[in-house]
C-alpha cells in the first residue's frame, strides 16, 4: 500500500472518551472494537493527520472516485474541518437527469421481472462490499460532514445493516389470503414494484438516509435516483462507486438501477415533477417539505417526508440521574447538534434540577471540541458559517427572552491549516435556562443548543413537551411505570419514536423511523416501511361456474 494511503488511515482506532466526556462511551467503544478487528495494520502506524484536501483526495482515490471526478466542476465542496474547498464537481445538466430519469424508468421494466429474492442478494452482495469500505468510506464521511470518527463509521455500519434487513426482508414481502363471502371465490393481496424512487438526501446523514431507502427501494423491484446535498456530494459519489462494484459482482443488473444527480434545487425539481418517478423521500428542513410535497401531490406521486425535529426529554424525580446525564450528553452534543434527533429541549423536575444541571455545565465545559479526526475530539465543527450564524441568533433571542446562557462561543479552529482556520466553525456546546418555554424554542435550530425548563407537575411538564409544531423523537428519565406507561400512551408523546430511559437519537435500524406533525408524517428503515415502495393489488379469482355478486346484488340480464 502507498505511504499517502497509510497515512490516511493511520489514527483511526479511537480510544475512549475521557471520564468528562461519557456520553458516547457506548458508542465509540463499540465502533472502535469494530474498527480494530477490521483493520488492526492500522494501529501501529503513526497518528499524524494529512492536510484535509489531500486526505479527502486520497480516500476517494481508494474507493474508485477518480481526481478527474472532482477537478474543474462548478459545485465547490469544502470540509467544514477546515473550510477549504476539496473538491469540485460537475453538476448535473437538466436534459440530462431527464434523459437518466428515462433510463431509470428502462430499468424499472427489468428489473421488476427479477424474483425478489435474487434482487436481495444483490443488497447482500452491496452490504459485503460496505464492510469492506467501511473504514474508508467512514472517514470521507467524517472529512466532508465534519463528524467526529466513530459516527462516521456508525453510519458506515448503518448502511451494512439496512442491507443486511433487506436482503432477509427479500423473502418475506408477503401478501394477505382474505376471506371472500361469495360462494367458490378466493380473494387474496399481492404487492407489486412501484416504479422509480428518488431519494433526496441531507448533509447530516449523508450516505445512511440513502441506504435507507435504497436498500429497501431495489429489494421491492424500484431502481433508484439520488440527488445527494450539495454540501456532500463526494461521499455520495463514493457510495454510487461501491455500488458499481456490487451490481457487477452481481451480475445482471440493469444499467440506470442507480443514478445520481448532483446539483442544486434546480436539479431536485426536475426529479420531483417528471412523471416517471413513482416516489420520491426527502430529507431536510420543515421549509424544504413545504415546498416539496405541493410539486408530488400535484402529479399524484408518493411522498416519504422526513423533516426537522425539536426534540425533548422529560426527566422526572426516580431518573437515573447519571444514566441521564450520559444519554443528554449524546443527544444534545452528538454530531454538533446537527441530528434532526438532536435532544434540544430538556425538562427537569424542580427536586433534580439543580443536581443535574452542575454535572451537565461539567461535562459541557471539558467537551473536548476540535478536528473530528482527532481520537479524542466529542463534538465537530459546525457545517458551515450559515449554521454558525443561525446559532448565535438563536442565543441572542433566548438571552433576550431571560435566558442564562453557559457555553455557545465559538471555539478556536482545531485545522491542520490556520490559513483556513477563519472558515471553519467549531462551536462549544451551548446550555440556555429558561424560565417559560418561549418562541425561540418553538423553532429548530440546527446547532448544540440545549434549552433547559423547570417543572413541578408531570401534566405540565407533557404539555410543554408536546407543545411545539414537530413531532420527531422524544424521551423521558424516570423509574416510575405509571409515568412511563401514560408517556407512550395515546395521550403521552405525540412524537412518531418515544423512547424511556433513552435519548432522542441513535434510532436502530429495525423500527420505522420518521416522525409526525411539521416532522413530515414520513416513515423509513425497518418495521413495514418496504410497503411505501411498493403497489398493492387486491385480487379475486371465481373458481366456480356461476356468478354471485357481492352484497347479495342480483343483476339478471
Amino acid at each position: 500500500m502507498p505511504p499517502l494511503r497509510e497515512a490516511v488511515r493511520a489514527g483511526t482506532n479511537s480510544r475512549l472518551f475521557g471520564e468528562l466526556q461519557p456520553a458516547a462511551n457506548s458508542l465509540r467503544g463499540n465502533m472502535m472494537k469494530m474498527a480494530r478487528g477490521s483493520h488492526a495494520a492500522h494501529c501501529a502506524r503513526q497518528s499524524k493527520m494529512l492536510p484535509v484536501r489531500e486526505e479527502a483526495r486520497a480516500l476517494l482515490d481508494d474507493l474508485g472516485v477518480g481526481s478527474e471526478a472532482i477537478t474543474g466542476g462548478n459545485l465547490e465542496v469544502r470540509s467544514p474541518i477546515t473550510g477549504e474547498v476539496i473538491g469540485r464537481v460537475p453538476t448535473t445538466d437538466l436534459s440530462v437527469a431527464r434523459a437518466q430519469i428515462e433510463e431509470a424508468h428502462c430499468a424499472f421494466l427489468a428489473w421488476r421481472m427479477v424474483p425478489a429474492p435474487r434482487r436481495g442478494e444483490l443488497i447482500r452482495v452491496l452490504g459485503e462490499e460496505l464492510r469492506a469500505n467501511q473504514h474508508t468510506l467512514g472517514r470521507l464521511v467524517t472529512v466532508e460532514t465534519g463528524k467526529i470518527l466513530p459516527e462516521g463509521a456508525g453510519e458506515v455500519q448503518e448502511m451494512i445493516d439496512i442491507c443486511t434487513f433487506a436482503a432477509g426482508l427479500s423473502r418475506q414481502l408477503y401478501g394477505l389470503t382474505i376471506a371472500a363471502e361469495r360462494p367458490s371465490h378466493r380473494m387474496m393481496e399481492l404487492w407489486h414494484p412501484l416504479g422509480v424512487a428518488g431519494v433526496i438526501s441531507a448533509f447530516n446523514f449523508p450516505v445512511a438516509v440513502w441506504s435507507w431507502n435504497a436498500a429497501l427501494a431495489l429489494v421491492c423491484g424500484d431502481p433508484v435516483v439520488w440527488k445527494p446535498s450539495e454540501k456532500t456530494p463526494l461521499t455520495a459519489m463514493a457510495t454510487a462507486a461501491i455500488f458499481r462494484r456490487a451490481a457487477e459482482r452481481f451480475g445482471g443488473a440493469p444499467p440506470g438501477l442507480l443514478t445520481l444527480l448532483i446539483g442544486g434545487r434546480d436539479v431536485a425539481e426536475v426529479l420531483l415533477d417528471h412523471p416517471r418517478v413513482s416516489l420520491v423521500s426527502a430529507t431536510g428542513s420543515t421549509a424544504m417539505g413545504r415546498s416539496v410535497a405541493p410539486r408530488l401531490a400535484a402529479r399524484f406521486a408518493r411522498s416519504i417526508l422526513e423533516l426537522g425535529g425539536n426534540n425533548a426529554a422529560i426527566v422526572c424525580p426516580t431518573a437515573d440521574l447519571e444514566l441521564t446525564l450520559r444519554a443528554v450528553a449524546f443527544a444534545a452534543m452528538g454530531t454538533a447538534g446537527q441530528r434532526c434527533t438532536t435532544l434540544r429541549r430538556l425538562i427537569v423536575h424542580e427536586s433534580v434540577y439543580d443536581r443535574l444541571l452542575a454535572r451537565l455545565k461539567q461535562v459541557w465545559a471539558s467537551a473536548a471540541v476540535g478536528d473530528p479526526r482527532d481520537p479524542g475530539t466529542l463534538v465537530g465543527p459546525l457545517i458551515d458559517r450559515g449554521a454558525f450564524e443561525s446559532m448565535q441568533r438563536a442565543i441572542a433571542e433566548a438571552r433576550a427572552d431571560g435566558g442564562v446562557v453557559t457555553g455557545g462561543g465559538r471555539a478556536r479552529a482545531a485545522s491542520d491549516s490556520e490559513h483556513h482556520a477563519v472558515d471553519a466553525y467549531y462551536v462549544r456546546p451551548a446550555i440556555v435556562e429558561l424560565p417559560l418555554q418561549t418562541a425561540v424554542m418553538q423553532r429548530e435550530t440546527f446547532a448544540p443548543i440545549l434549552f433547559v425548563l423547570k417543572y413541578s407537575d408531570f401534566e405540565d411538564a407533557l404539555g410543554w413537551h408536546n407543545a411545539v409544531p414537530q413531532g420527531l423523537s422524544s424521551s423521558i428519565f424516570t423509574r416510575d411505570l405509571r409515568e412511563a406507561e401514560r408517556f407512550l400512551a395515546a395521550d403521552g408523546s405525540d412524537c412518531g419514536i418515544v423512547n424511556v430511559n433513552s435519548g432522542p437519537s441513535g434510532a436502530e435500524i429495525g423500527g420505522a423511523f420518521g416522525g409526525e406533525k411539521e416532522s413530515g408524517g414520513g416513515r423509513e428503515a425497518g418495521s413495514d416501511i418496504w410497503k411505501n415502495y411498493m403497489r398493492r393489488a387486491t385480487n379475486s379469482i371465481n373458481y366456480g361456474d356461476s356468478l354471485p355478486l357481492a352484497q347479495g346484488v342480483r343483476f339478471d340480464v
